[in-house]
């Protein structure tokens, strides 16, 4: 198993985060990993994405100009990624902001929409984790416990409390990502 994933968004959606929870997920369940951040200098409200390799074998190279699975959380990020998603590939984007869906017909198309359901639980900063659940819900290749693992390695101690929400949010999340293609 090898997975090639780019999470894009703005700055303080928490794309940086998921991406280190997948990376420390992987290392705990004893895979080789790669995490490659990239943000603007001003991080909130700028472009930021991050790149995470997740494989059974070594990895040779940690640059990526394609990949299997892309996370889009704004339209600049659809814009610049839907065409680096592998044919057979995913791609998940929560409609949020988005002026048009996606147009590929060779990979396979799923909507979240993180934004308004973490608006209606009042848990605006669980919205990442609603991504992650949904995208894990799309292709469970890590399980669940290890992404648990890598949420309280990447969280501080004095956060810990927030766990049981963050995990609830990743349920939430599996159950309202759907399918368009």
């Amino acid at each position: 198993m090898k997975k090639d994933i780019i999470i894009a968004g703005f700055g303080g959606q928490g794309v940086l985060s998921m991406g280190k929870i997948l990376a420390y997920a992987g290392l705990l369940g004893g895979k080789e990993v790669t995490w490659m951040p990239a943000y603007g200098p001003e991080q909130r409200g700028g472009t930021a994405n991050v790149t995470v390799i997740v494989s059974d074998t070594k990895i040779s190279s940690p640059m990526l100009k394609s990949f299997d699975i892309a996370v889009v959380l704004n339209q600049p990020s659809m814009d610049k990624f839907e065409n680096s998603v592998k044919p057979g590939g995913i791609l998940i984007y929560d409609s949020n902001g988005m002026t048009r869906k996606p147009a590929r017909t060779d990979i396979s198309v799923y909507c979240i929409d993180a934004t308004d359901k973490a608006l209606e639980l009042g848990a605006q900063k669980t919205f990442n984790m609603i991504v992650l659940g949904g995208l894990l819900q799309a292709d469970p290749f890590l399980p669940m416990e290890d992404i648990m693992a890598g949420l309280k390695k990447s969280l501080p101690e004095r956060h810990h409390h927030l766990l049981p929400a963050n995990e609830n949010a990743m349920k939430v999340g599996a159950e309202i990502i759907r399918k368009e293609n």
